[in-house]
């Protein structure tokens, strides 16, 4: 990996879960997602384009290189250990684990992420569901819906929680407390009011549409 500042590594791993998610990785996602003006963005995208990092096609949409594509899915790859580590190990609370391995990737090297691979037996996921990228165990993103589209009385079990709601520790701290991590079931009462009615394990809860978007659960 090159010499880069923590927050132009953010930029790659950012372009790799937009494409995770199916979204074209345009530089106005890249405003959206991380919080930074439109100048800055256009900068740092100039600088990975001047490195070999990515290409733009056409639409100016921004094209992962192979050597980009490798530094993103390390980078990614450490993010989701580091947090399986935080809340399998040190028993981190759930919603805060992102925030900290967004820290804690940056300094992993090669050496200590074997270690890690081998402590915590090469997981497939990370906390929120998403797929560690290189585990033999990683699941597909396939087969999954979101929590907003389940019509009246269906029950489903929590799948997986976008990255872009791991941004939102409000949001993931209601998922928590109302028991909707991966693994959880729950029953949907009804739409209203801009939120989901659900039956938890914790009682009945309401989920904003905004959160329910991004939770996505088995089809």
């Amino acid at each position: 990996m090159g010499d880069f500042h923590p927050a132009v590594e953010e930029y790659l791993e950012t372009i790799y879960e937009l494409e995770e998610a199916g979204i074209v990785p345009m530089r106005a996602r890249i405003v959206e997602r991380l919080g930074v003006s439109a100048p800055s963005v256009s900068e740092t995208v100039k600088r990975l384009e001047r490195e070999g990092y990515l290409t733009l096609d056409a639409s100016k949409a921004m094209v992962l290189t192979e050597s980009g594509r490798k530094y993103a899915t390390d980078m990614v790859r450490r993010h989701r250990l580091a947090e399986r580590l935080l809340v399998d190990v040190l028993n981190v609370p759930w919603h805060q684990v992102h925030e900290e391995a967004c820290r804690l990737e940056h300094a992993i090297s090669d050496n200590l992420e074997r270690h890690l691979v081998a402590l915590l037996d090469d997981p497939g996921t990370c906390p929120h569901g998403n797929p560690i990228p290189g585990s033999k165990h990683s699941a597909p993103l396939s087969g999954t819906i979101p929590m907003r589209s389940l019509a009246e009385g269906t029950e489903a079990e929590v799948r997986r929680i976008d990255e872009q709601l791991e941004a939102d520790p409000a949001g993931l701290l209601l998922l928590e407390e109302s028991d909707l991590t991966p693994g959880s079931t729950f029953t949907v009462l009804g739409h209203g009011g801009g939120t989901v009615s659900l039956t938890t394990s914790t009682g009945v809860v309401e989920v904003p549409e905004a959160v329910a978007a991004l939770v996505y659960v088995a089809g």
